[in-house]
């Protein structure tokens, strides 16, 4: 396939260029001249993505399949594996069952975004829950009422209260409003569990910063921090995560708190599709973010444009230029205005430069109390959030979803949110564990419910009135140490910070059963 313009990347900036162009040069000839490649088919309203995982809106509600929205273009599914500029193609995978295709062009815009990597904090990517697109949300509601299902169950007040312990990292725009819808939900779903009328739902909120919502003004968080503060939230400045394991997260400072529940709004990295490109071409990106001019355009690079937040575009702001912020509101103006530039580049006009009038800020921290910062005035309280309700209410694209979150919105002022588990829990059959020095993996006498391997690290092998043994990094702990009940026979506990791979499931029953593994001598 071959396309004069291919617009890598459906979120904001992507999906409003491609809707630009597809109104600019009709369906016939831009579905034959303009490709948009997605990860996925749908374009996702992210200042409402906290809403969803507090059950306050249906995950329909904040999205738009990008077929619909960007009418009169051709919309590709798949991950970009890479892009080889001097052959002007990128390597494209559709999925499972198709094999990886070749797009070819004369134009590319570059609006991927970024990626979340988890891996700067140790046991983060296996415990931690982040809140990127959809699908997270919806893990993270069904999370939620699965903690407090166990919690019901549970007799032992140190595990009940852990269960209803949980933990936000990150106190940004996402963080906080995660926070804040969190909170509401449990707080609001616990009355329906008749052993948890006399438990605490805990939530604490840590943020390595010295304010929340460093964005909006250090009033305007010291009034969030208040807010959230009053209702119960733990939050906790300067507290910088340093290791996460199923039962704790550590901090940097030496405390932990016990949690079973991480849900971080941290760990945005540079695209590697972007940075690559960026070596190819001899360009340097700052943090992940190509450097354009005012038009979009990467310099030295003809045919090469960029917009959002992977894109650094100069703005001017109260006569100071600076770098356009990686936000919602910037990346829509980008992208519209990148659709008009690329039109009259294919026309051989010349461009427009990106101007745009910051309008301001918003937060909503749950409790129908928000933050704003609107042209300068700062609003806060009720007020705020009635204004934060109708500015993105009147942002979402389409009518129909517009009527389906104002019915949402009035049915959540009546009626209980829901508790349903949408999505069950994932029968992982292999799984990473995280230690830290001291902890458990299993106790003598627990029914073994998965063979461990050892990837980094050390545990101790106890309890069993002969000497302690050490497994290390390359050790399996299996068969060999369970006995005839399928119990451990030993206490497995942490010698250092240990990484595990947890076989269970199918693949435990392969390993038993099929593979036929024979006892090696203890």
């Amino acid at each position: 396939m071959k396309f004069d313009i291919v617009i890598a990347g459906g979120g904001f900036a992507g999906a409003h260029c491609a809707r630009v162009l597809g109104r600019l040069l009709g369906r016939e000839a831009g579905e034959r001249r303009v490709a948009l490649v997605a990860e996925r088919n749908v374009l996702v309203f992210q200042p409402m993505l906290a809403e969803v995982a507090g059950a306050t809106l249906a995950p329909r509600d904040i999205v738009n399949p990008l077929r619909q929205y960007c009418r009169g273009v051709t919309v590709l599914q798949g991950a970009i594996q890479g892009v080889d500029w001097a052959a002007r193609e990128l390597v494209l995978d559709g999925g499972r069952f198709t094999r990886n295709h070749r797009i070819a062009f004369s134009h590319l815009v570059l609006a991927m975004g970024s990626v979340t990597d988890l891996s700067a904090v140790p046991g983060m990517s296996e415990y931690g829950w982040p809140m990127k697109n959809v699908a997270d949300a919806l893990r993270l509601r069904s999370a939620l009422v699965n903690r407090l299902e166990e919690a019901n169950l549970v007799e032992d007040a140190a595990v009940r209260q852990r269960l209803l312990t949980f933990a936000v990292v990150g106190g940004g725009y996402t963080g906080v409003e995660t926070a804040g819808q969190l909170f509401d939900f449990c707080v609001q779903a616990k009355r329906f569990y008749s052993n948890l009328r006399g438990s605490r739902i805990q939530l604490v909120l840590l943020h390595g910063g010295a304010e929340l919502l460093a964005e909006i003004g250090p009033e305007l968080g010291a009034y969030a921090r208040s807010v959230l503060e009053k209702r119960g939230i733990d939050v906790r400045l300067n507290a910088k995560v340093a290791s996460v394991t199923a039962h704790r997260v550590f901090l940097a400072d030496g405390t932990s708190i016990e949690a079973n529940t991480v849900v971080t709004s941290i760990g945005n990295a540079p695209n590697p599709v972007v940075v690559d490109l960026c070596r190819q071409v001899g360009v340097e990106a700052v943090k992940g973010r190509v450097p354009t001019d005012a038009f979009f355009k990467v310099g030295g690079c003809e045919g090469l444009w960029a917009a959002g937040d992977c894109a650094a575009v100069p703005w001017e702001d109260r006569g100071k230029v600076r770098t356009s912020p990686a936000t919602a509101q910037f990346a829509q103006r980008h992208g519209e205005l990148l659709g008009e530039n690329l039109m009259r580049a294919l026309h051989g006009a010349p461009s427009r430069p990106f101007r745009y009038r910051y309008m301001g800020q918003m937060a909503a921290i749950g409790d129908r109390v928000a933050v704003a910062e609107i042209l300068g005035f700062r609003f806060r309280g009720f007020l705020a959030w009635w204004m934060w309700r109708t500015v993105y209410l009147s942002k979402l694209p389409g009518v129909a979803r517009k009527l389906r979150v104002m019915l949402d919105w009035s049915f959540d002022l009546l009626f209980p949110r829901d508790i349903s588990v949408l999505q069950p829990p994932p029968d992982d059959t292999v799984r990473s564990i995280h230690l830290e020095k001291g902890e458990t993996l299993f106790e003598r006498g627990h029914i073994c419910r998965g063979f461990a391997f050892v990837r980094h690290g050390a545990v101790i092998l106890s309890g069993d009135g002969s000497a302690d043994r050490k497994m290390a990094a390359g050790d399996l702990l299996d068969q060999n140490q369970i006995d005839d009940k399928g119990a451990w026979r030993f206490t497995a506990t942490a010698a250092e910070p240990t990484d595990i791979i947890l076989f269970r499931g199918r693949m435990l029953d392969l390993l038993r059963g099929d593979l036929r593994l024979t006892r090696r001598p203890s």
